[in-house]
């Protein structure tokens, strides 16, 4: 799954899900904006019709249900109200009669007026709405189609009296008018937006490519200094090997020589700097093994584990070492379990104030595992100062790298426990 994290993938990704989003909001947009304008050009030519054509044609005697009224109606005004989307027409009084219609079934008949039609009728303007097909006085429309808009505006008769007009509209119009909203501006979108990734796309392939020579060349840089600092901590390591440590060294079995030959008096105090002189390269020793570690694979990660915790040893600290499972690991898997066994130690010493500390390293499956176990005084991992634990951040880079999986849990006041698992294959 590694090609997931490819800032490339990423950006196409990201690409495509904003492609998406667009689509569906302009889709949106475009039915929203479709229906608006169908109901705006239904309400126009509902005004129109109404106030050129049927008002004008109005006969006196309609309002009465004079039949040569309705018949004189028919025959002027008819084939020029139902006209482009006009499906249906009805002229209606204040008491809900329909006064005229093309079904001439429904002349004569009441039905109750709603709210909206009141208040067009009463007040003068233009409305819209679904029609409900459901409705006793729109049974005549169910034929029509599935959905119907009407529209209804004020007109008045010869006589004076306010009437209601309604037009009935096929919606299907509305829709095809939002389909061909939709098809002027959604690839004008889409291909901007696809004109923009594949743009896009050859600039992220190349800062993707700069990053990562510079990832390498930074790689290289820390490979080449942690080289040049081992090499130097070997030198330091060697100097103080084959220098001081061998001077205390002969001047400890000097000391003892002369105390085995020297009266009771000296032969004590020669004895306590011979002890004090040995004390001294034992230190130095386990200075030496944290300046620069022995050959794992020569003496054993377990013996080198006994030198690096010898310090806490020294200071009344009960420490549990138990170490097995190394011995046919990979000679980089090795080191880096006592790089990070070095530093966990390294930190109990300055940091924990612990009475007790367990080191436990074991094969399990393909890994090598580590574990530190401290009752010191803790602290919060995601507070820690920078400088305190540099190290242990340090090594978990180099874990991580080596693709292992890295651990740390502790609170303060309930000790530290650090889990490293390095893979040995």
């Amino acid at each position: 799954m590694r090609w997931l994290t490819n800032p490339v993938v990423q950006f196409l990704a990201a690409g495509f899900v904003t492609l998406v989003v667009v689509v569906l909001v302009t889709s949106a947009l475009s039915r929203s904006a479709a229906d608006e304008e169908a109901t705006i050009d239904a309400r126009s030519l509902t005004r129109v019709l109404a106030l050129s054509v049927a008002q004008p044609a109005i006969p006196r005697g309609l309002v009465d249900g004079d039949a040569a009224a309705i018949d004189r109606m028919d025959r002027t005004a008819l084939d020029r109200l139902l006209v482009a989307d006009v499906l249906r027409i009805k002229l209606w009084d204040a008491d809900g009669t329909i006064l005229y219609s093309d079904r001439t079934e429904l002349i004569g008949a009441t039905y109750g007026l709603g709210d909206d039609e009141l208040e067009v009728l009463h007040n003068g303007g233009t409305d819209a709405e679904l029609s409900d097909l459901g409705q006793p006085e729109n049974r005549f429309e169910r034929a029509l189609g599935k959905d119907l808009m009407e529209v209804y505006t004020r007109i008045e008769s010869p006589e004076g009296e306010p009437l209601l007009f309604e037009a009935y509209l096929a919606v299907d119009d509305i829709r095809a008018s939002r389909a061909e909203i939709l098809g002027r501006f959604l690839p004008i979108t889409i291909g901007a937006l696809v004109a923009l990734v594949a743009l896009g796309t050859p600039l992220v392939l190349l800062l993707s490519r700069r990053l990562s020579r510079a990832a390498r060349d930074r790689e290289r840089l820390l490979e080449a200094a942690v080289r040049a600092s081992d090499a130097e901590r070997l030198r330091i390591a060697r100097d103080l090997h084959d220098g001081v440590v061998q001077d205390l060294s002969g001047s400890s079995m000097t000391l003892s020589a002369l105390a085995a030959h020297a009266g009771e008096s000296n032969r004590r105090e020669l004895e306590d700097v011979g002890r004090s002189l040995r004390v001294s390269m034992r230190s130095l020793r386990s200075l030496l093994v944290e300046i620069y570690p022995p050959d794992l694979h020569t003496a054993g990660l377990a013996a080198a584990v006994d030198d690096l915790v010898a310090p806490l040893v020294a200071t009344g600290m009960i420490v549990d070492v138990d170490v097995t499972g190394a011995e046919e690991a990979p000679r980089q898997a090795v080191a880096l379990v006592w790089r990070v066994a070095q530093e966990s130690v390294r930190n109990v010493a300055r940091h924990a104030r612990a009475d007790r500390m367990s080191l436990t390293v074991r094969h399990e499956d393909d890994r090598l595992v580590l574990e530190v176990v401290d009752d010191g005084v803790g602290f919060d991992p995601a507070t820690a100062a920078g400088d305190d634990h540099f190290g242990l951040r340090a090594a978990e880079s180099l874990v991580r790298e080596s693709g292992g999986s890295w651990e740390v849990e502790s609170t303060p006041g309930s000790g530290t426990m650090v889990r490293v698992e390095v893979p040995i294959r």
